[in-house]
């Protein structure tokens, strides 16, 4: 492998122009597709196989017309001190607002009188009104948003406190200002790192265009494959991730090519046949994350990990093709200018590398003489060293900590947060809090329960409701016009989200028949929720299955996968407990914005397992087959870690930096879930890359020696050889005519097959 994308680098080099100029076509391309394609709409949401989409079915089918899966709304009114909602003053008022609301928008499917739908609290001062609409919430027009808004204006005009509730006013979080801020810190990361404005930009500018022909993509076939608004959001954020690492990998190691001496094209085609090598592996990875949330059979999910991984498998070709290409036109401004004007530029980390390797084929040489040989240590050297000094302490520490983050998490509680999750300052959370305070919390997620049967079939499934723990109110069956379906609306004690009235959906479902199924809003949410928990320990096993095999092909090893999935685990466990100790427990909530508690997300674990595993493997891929490389070129164990670090170190770190900044620039954000997602992604990144990958991977290596580079002969024999690490390239382009005999080469630990 290295050796054709050795010749893909130097040919993408030579023809940078055509090279260019296809990168160009193709974004404008998808941008005229985007332009011109139909509007896409929210997508169809189902749940195969839960109780929840089987009685929505059944309602589309018993019920044509009714819209089951449609938007609502509610308008809730609360009047003034001393006056009720039944004087004659306000209830004209209220009148008004619902002859508005039916005359507002042709996608209002019904709207209901408060007066004789007992929508009135018992002490006068509360009452709603109930929309339902045709279309979801992610389809109604912004006419039909604004109709609903002004009629709450008219009537909070006339005296009378007036908040809006339900999805209808649901929107897409805004998510610009986090990517924003992300891009800002990346290029800032970019010049520190590199020191140079070419360099620094050439990362953002490939990922900003590989996100652009994805996303542009996304939107242009969007209508034809019913891919929903939300599609695009994780293709964006795991692109702009993914593009800037890799693109910062190639880079990096076209510099140091440069420094050692190569000419351009030689060190760009090195670049992408070395470096390339780990981009292709490390963005595998992230394409089987992605695509295994099939495993979850959500549709919606579906798609949206499959938009995705196609967004991630452009940022790789963008890598090893438009990158060595700009690469041509930056020629050595890629460098820094004080390396630019250096009269013996590459000299130094050449002869570095020549000491070193005397220094390797000396095994009676001291550590100190090894390390005078070798070229001036950076912070990723010195750090390597401390780690090779103290393995043990070092990872006692790191596991005991990451340990101790992880405890949290067994108290997870998984569900979807409601309106109440939503912060004060807005409409939906009033309106949450006045129908709390008016008819209980149980008001603001009410369940639906459907009753395939004749109306003695829906009365005794009623009166057994009734008679249930946590049941507030039960309206009478309202049948169909055959008769032979009904609908039984159940408002529980407590609020939608809580383990109560989880409990409650659970013992409707137990203590009646077959032909009784529990739907709406909230049943559909625990019903998510079970789906989810079912569907981690299945979708742990195929992702961390398939990278393990992928990653013995990359390292030629079966400890070095192992350890990197193990400490996959513990980085992202040790998240999650973060995440439940502030927004499930309270913890530091003040400081994250978050004003209730409740569940974590139901998508949440499944979300952090897939984008954390991807990227976690990428800083593994990056810095361990660089340790791998020195180790097949004659370095013992030690050495080969402290080059990984010293070459590494510290583009990884700057992978790590930009991608916590992209993550935690979302934390801002108002919406809880993605607060949320924001957090936890951002805490996972810390944990992984200077915990697992700079602290405990190096620990464990160190502890291991040669076996960590161990390989059963009979699985060396059955396993393709890929040449990450670019032996064959080596040895095609004679780099190894002076290269020092290796003294280890006989040990029985030794990789097989080197």
């Amino acid at each position: 492998m290295a050796t054709f994308l050795y010749k893909l680098g130097r040919f993408a080099f030579r023809r940078r122009h055509a090279v260019t100029l296809l990168w160009v076509a193709l974004l404008a391309l998808a941008g005229a597709g985007a332009a011109t394609a139909p509007a896409p709409t929210s997508g169809s949401f189902s749940m195969p196989g839960t109780e929840a989409q089987r009685a929505f079915d059944l309602l589309e089918e018993r019920f044509p017309g009714g819209s089951a899966d449609g938007a609502t709304a509610r308008v809730v009114f609360k009047a003034p001190d001393g006056q009720k909602m039944t004087d004659p003053a306000n209830k004209a008022r209220v009148d008004k607002a619902v002859a508005d609301l039916r005359a507002g928008s042709d996608q209002v499917a019904s709207v209901t009188d408060p007066y004789t739908a007992q929508a009135v609290s018992r002490d006068g001062a509360t009452a709603y009104i109930h929309v339902a609409y045709k279309a979801n919430g992610m389809e109604l027009t912004d006419a039909t948003r604004d109709a609903l808004t002004k009629t709450g204006e008219e009537a909070r005009d006339g005296g009378l406190t007036v908040e809006i509730g339900g999805d209808a006013l649901q929107a897409m979080p805004e998510t610009g200002t986090g990517e924003i801020i992300g891009v800002v810190v990346a290029g800032i990361v970019l010049v520190v790192t590199f020191g140079s404005l070419v360099a620094a930009g050439l990362p953002l500018l490939t990922a900003i265009v590989g996100v652009g022909i994805g996303v542009a993509s996304i939107t242009a076939l969007a209508s034809a494959l019913d891919l929903g608004t939300t599609t695009g959001t994780l293709a964006t954020m795991i692109g702009l991730a993914v593009g800037i690492d890799y693109a910062l990998f190639i880079v990096s190691r076209y510099r140091a090519e440069l420094a050692e001496g190569r000419d351009p094209e030689d060190a760009a085609g090195r670049a992408v046949g070395t470096a390339g090598s780990a981009v292709v592996f490390a963005g595998l990875t992230v394409v089987i994350a992605l695509v295994g949330l099939a495993v979850v059979n959500i549709p919606m999910l579906t798609k949206m990990g499959v938009a995705a991984a196609g967004t991630v498998a452009i940022a790789v070709l963008i890598a090893l093709t438009f990158i060595p290409a700009l690469l041509g036109y930056s020629g050595r401004r890629i460098l820094g200018r004080k390396a630019r004007k250096a009269p013996g530029e590459g000299r130094s980390d050449a002869a570095g590398s020549e000491g070193a390797a005397k220094a390797a084929a000396d095994p009676g040489k001291k550590d100190g003489d090894r390390e005078a040989a070798e070229a001036a240590p950076n912070g990723g050297t010195r750090w390597a060293r401390f780690v090779l000094r103290r393995p043990i302490a070092v990872l006692l520490v790191g596991v005991v900590g990451l340990g101790a983050l992880a405890v949290p998490a067994a108290s997870l509680e998984m569900g979807l947060p409601d309106d109440g999750a939503q912060p004060t300052s807005t409409t939906q959370r009033r309106a949450y809090d006045l129908l709390s305070e008016g008819f209980g919390p149980g008001s603001n997620g009410p369940l639906m329960v459907v009753v395939d049967g004749d109306r003695d079939a829906a009365a005794k499934a009623a009166g057994t409701i009734r008679k249930l723990d946590g049941v507030a109110a039960v309206t009478p069956p309202l049948p169909n016009k055959a008769g032979d379906t009904a609908m039984i609306t159940v408002v529980p004690k407590d609020r939608p989200s809580s383990t109560a009235t989880e409990d409650l959906v659970h013992d409707i479902r137990e203590r009646t028949g077959e032909d009784v199924l529990v739907t709406g809003q909230t049943a559909m949410n625990i019903d998510f929720s079970q789906k989810m928990n079912d569907a981690l320990l299945p979708y742990l096993a195929l992702v961390v299955g398939l990278a393990f095999l992928l990653l013995m092909v990359v390292f030629r090893s079966v400890l070095v996968p192992l350890k990197a999935a193990l400490g996959f685990l513990l980085s992202v466990v040790a998240a999650l407990g973060a995440v439940v100790a502030v927004f499930q427990w309270g913890w530091l909530g003040s400081v994250f914005g978050v004003e209730q508690t409740g569940p974590i997300m139901s998508m949440m674990p499944i979300f952090m397992v897939g984008v954390v595993f991807g990227l976690a493997m990428d800083y593994e891929v990056f810095l361990v087959t660089r340790m791998r490389e020195a180790y097949v070129h004659g370095e013992r164990p030690g050495e080969a870690i402290v080059t990984g670090f010293r070459h590494g170190a510290r583009v990884v770190t700057a992978a790590a930096v930009i991608m916590i900044a992209v993550f935690a620039g979302f934390i801002g954000a108002s919406e809880q879930m993605v607060k949320m997602i924001g957090f936890g992604l951002a805490a996972a990144v810390l944990f992984d890359a200077f915990v697992v990958r700079m602290a405990i991977v190096p620990a464990v290596l160190a502890l291991l020696g040669h076996k960590a580079w161990w390989l059963p002969r009979w699985l060396d024999r059955v396993l393709p050889n890929v040449d990450v690490e670019g032996e064959g390239l080596r040895k095609r382009l004679g780099d190894d005519a002076d290269r020092p005999a290796d003294p280890d080469a006989d040990r029985p630990n030794r990789l097989v097959g080197v």
